[in-house]
């Protein structure tokens, strides 16, 4: 072997560390972080709009007013009646589901709930979440929503009548605990141990966003699939977080 068949070994070999060790990490870094950025806006744009629903019915508070006075002077009340139940309806669409004490945690299972429902997806949601939480805003946002994201993605493949989402969150021996479950059509693919997402591009990031904030927090992480059903279980250390109960 000559010295410029040497050179160009070397070369290549050169070539495939750097591909290895800087370009191909700097890639990946770069599209999980390109999705991140869009997943926060994404959620960013679900929680202004249901805001925004609540903004308008309340700068629409003094016309109902007016309108329940103007019955109740000409004693129209079943009118009255009436107009307070689709009030009342009208309410419930904008009005927060939960209120866990933990404002981010509000703002995302809020706006994914609100999604949720409108998919007519059935939803049973239990949850406690500490007042601060040794987690960044944007990492517990993008965990939950993944989790969420995914469920409904698996549960809108299915009739109306058997999609279902099943949340609970609370604090499990200085942990913060976890769990969703949801319907899903056939069954899961996975990779060895791995379940696989079946989307692809950016979407498929999902999994490993969930993966890599699990990691990152030194938490465990459980998927189980099974009879239609998917299952998630998360648990993040919470060290000296202070405790909030309120639901």
């Amino acid at each position: 072997m000559n010295w410029q068949m040497i050179v160009v070994f070397l070369a290549i070999l050169l070539g495939n560390l750097s591909l290895r060790l800087f370009i191909m990490p700097w890639y990946v870094n770069r599209k999980i972080s390109g999705f991140q950025n869009h997943l926060v806006n994404k959620h960013y744009d679900e929680v202004e709009t249901m805001y925004r629903k609540m903004r308008g019915w309340r700068h629409d508070y003094h016309n109902h007013i007016q309108t329940l006075k103007a019955y109740m002077t000409m004693a129209q009340y079943k009118e009255a009646a009436r107009y307070l139940d689709r009030l009342e309806e009208d309410l419930a669409n904008v009005d927060m589901v939960l209120r866990t004490g933990n404002v981010m945690a509000d703002a995302i299972l809020n706006s994914k709930l609100t999604l949720i429902q409108e998919r007519n997806i059935q939803v049973d949601a239990t949850v406690t979440v500490p007042g601060n939480l040794p987690i960044s805003d944007i990492d517990l946002s993008v965990l939950i929503g993944n989790l969420l994201d995914n469920a409904m993605e698996a549960c809108i493949k299915l009739p109306e009548q058997d999609r279902f989402i099943r949340i609970y969150i609370d604090t499990l021996k200085q942990q913060l605990y976890i769990s969703v479950t949801n319907s899903m059509p056939g069954s899961a693919k996975r990779k060895g141990n791995r379940f696989i997402s079946e989307k692809e591009g950016q979407h498929g990031f999902g999994l490993l966003r969930i993966d890599d904030i699990v990691a990152k927090h030194s938490g465990y992480l459980n998927r189980q699939a099974e009879n239609g059903v998917f299952a998630t279980e998360v648990m993040l250390p919470l060290q000296t977080a202070e405790f909030s109960n309120k639901v």
